[in-house]
């Protein structure tokens, strides 16, 4: 079994005022393996967003630990990726000096850079958009132009916090498939948070659910797509077939509806136990 690659410990974050304690997440204990893709779905305002914060870096814990390869965490770290819902893109540089950018930031080898941006745009459909500037581009373009921009710089951990949202129905399932594909293919280690369960049991090898706050994983499901005559269960192993599927073909297989199923009803019930 590959090693894990991103663990939480018992983290817990709260947020501090002059008059009150906010507990955030209580108690989060995690561990995602090298290679593999997992989403996390949760009640709106429960932190899952903040969970990536503290595997990048930016946010720290106030109890437990977050390790990357086995390292705890201590600020940002080139190891580590971001794709935001908003593509972020600059309008003043064309597509090939912003898929630059973060490998400008990181101070790599620039001639290096380009040759990754070059290579990446032509593998992944873009080659003939270099020179376009982002206002030309649909919203799906610009969020495999955001998608390549972060690989150029070479982590080995992508975060996608809602990387999709924004985009319309259709876009957003063929963009799932291509992101999807091109995550597989670069060997990444991934991690998306989303609010629709679909894409959360479509495109990951797991999905976590956290709890209403103080949050903390309440439930992990093994996505086992490729077996029909498995049972849909929690923290089983995965089989090895699932991952190579796409995420429109995962939906159309059978189990898929009783995971859909088990997953909102487990939503629902946080919902409910919030109010």
């Amino acid at each position: 079994m590959p090693a894990a690659q991103i663990e939480m410990r018992e983290v817990g974050l709260s947020y501090f005022t002059p008059k009150q304690e906010t507990e955030a997440l209580r108690d989060v204990s995690l561990s995602v393996r090298a290679g593999e893709f997992i989403s996390i779905v949760g009640p709106s305002g429960c932190g899952k967003s903040t969970l990536l914060s503290l595997i990048s870096g930016m946010l720290k814990p106030t109890k437990g630990k977050v390790l990357i390869d086995g390292q705890e965490v201590a600020g940002t770290s080139p190891k580590v990726g971001y794709m935001l819902q908003h593509d972020h893109l600059f309008e003043w540089r064309d597509v090939h000096s912003n898929l630059l950018v973060g490998a400008e930031i990181r101070r790599m080898d620039r001639k290096k850079a380009e040759r990754k941006a070059s290579e990446l745009m032509e593998r992944y459909g873009l080659g003939g958009f270099a020179r376009h500037s982002p206002s030309q581009l649909s919203g799906g373009m610009r969020q495999r132009v955001a998608l390549i921009r972060t690989l150029v710089a070479e982590p080995d951990i992508l975060l996608l916090d809602e990387p999709f949202s924004a985009l319309d129905f259709q876009t957003r399932l063929s963009l799932a498939d291509e992101v999807h594909r091109i995550i597989r293919e670069q060997g990444k280690t991934a991690v998306l948070v989303t609010h629709d369960i679909p894409e959360a049991i479509s495109m990951a090898d797991r999905v976590m659910v956290m709890s209403k706050r103080p949050s903390t994983i309440s439930s992990v499901y093994e996505i086992r797509l490729e077996d029909e005559g498995g049972a849909a269960g929690k923290d089983g192993r995965s089989g090895g077939g699932s991952a190579a599927m796409t995420p429109m073909r995962k939906r159309e297989v059978g189990r898929f509806q009783t995971y859909f199923n088990d997953i909102w009803k487990e939503l629902e019930a946080h919902v409910v136990s919030a109010g």
